[in-house]
């Protein structure tokens, strides 16, 4: 069994590779904390999913706490852009706090949709080996491989000094780095998109509601209009991303939350 979250695919695309190896289809994080009860069995239950700010989405982190797990093989597989930061050793320590034992954590090195740092154009040119990477992932799970990905004293350091600079910040930053630009014409793929419920077509127009945002960008990327930005800069405003192997309608059906999950 295999959940997962994603914003612009990656994460979706990995989960479908596990899943597929059991010949099953991987489950949406977004959808599956709103059943009840949430208790689920399985020979192995893995989380994929990718590291905001070297650590779980909240989303991911408030699934973990709440689920209850039955299987003898749980696992992790990180997805991260430029630096996970000691990904690995953070969700493990995170995961002994919630009862969870990780026989396994990995991360892999992908294209970074992370706007105010990078350039989708450019990250979509660079050749990370995803393949190679996941290739290698796979066959770990198949053998049930007990490993943690090895984590530096440079991560460690990254990690501490993300947190110094956040600790610089409102605690409530993230919640408005959304911002809906005059050419929103209405068409609502941006809430259909969101895991959070986030943002609501009000009289025909985007409105973004700052509380539960996971800041995953779902929104910003998927606009066809590019209407949607950030209150900061960006790398490249004119430059989008979507994981080639996922189509806009797979996003949709992750995340999509239905009038009941919103209320």
């Amino acid at each position: 069994m295999v959940f997962y979250f994603t914003g612009t695919g990656n994460s979706l695309y990995i989960a479908k590779k596990i899943a597929k190896q059991w010949e099953e289809s991987p489950v949406s994080i977004p959808q599956a904390i709103h059943q009840k009860p949430m208790e689920f069995t399985a020979d192995q239950i893995g989380i994929v999913a990718p590291v905001y700010g070297h650590e779980l989405p909240p989303m991911v982190k408030d699934f973990l706490q709440k689920a209850r797990f039955c299987t003898d093989y749980f696992f992790f597989v990180l997805t991260y852009g430029n630096r996970h930061g000691g990904a690995a050793e953070l969700v493990k320590t995170q995961c002994e706090q919630w009862g969870i034992t990780a026989a396994y954590i990995n991360v892999v090195l992908m294209v970074d949709n992370w706007l105010p740092s990078f350039d989708m154009d450019e990250q979509k040119m660079l050749d990370k080996q995803v393949e190679n990477q996941i290739s290698v992932i796979l066959a770990d799970l198949k053998a049930k491989k007990q490993m943690i990905s090895p984590v530096s004293e440079t991560d460690r350091i990254a990690h501490r000094q993300f947190l110094d600079r956040m600790n610089q910040l409102p605690g409530d930053a993230w919640q408005h780095l959304v911002r809906i630009g005059d050419g929103c014409t209405g068409c609502g793929i941006c809430q259909r998109v969101c895991p959070s419920a986030s943002i609501r077509l009000v009289e025909g127009r985007a409105v973004h509601l700052p509380g539960n945002c996971q800041t995953c960008l779902a929104c910003v990327h998927a606009c066809p209009q590019k209407a949607i930005g950030l209150s900061v800069p960006e790398k490249n405003p004119q430059a989008r991303y979507r994981n080639e192997h996922i189509s806009l309608q797979e996003i949709i059906q992750s995340n999509e939350q239905t009038k009941s999950n919103k209320e």
